[in-house]
């Protein structure tokens, strides 16, 4: 193989495993702060 195809193999393979690979989102949650009763 030339270094042409060589380097557009390589290429193509990086895109490929980039464009395949499982982006992680971080996950934001709302945590509701506990109720407080005041005795009045």
């Amino acid at each position: 193989m030339s270094n042409t195809v060589k380097t557009l193999l390589a290429i193509s393979l990086v895109a490929f495993v980039a464009a395949c690979s499982k982006t992680e989102e971080p996950v934001i949650e709302y945590v509701e702060p506990e109720p407080t009763y005041n005795k009045v």
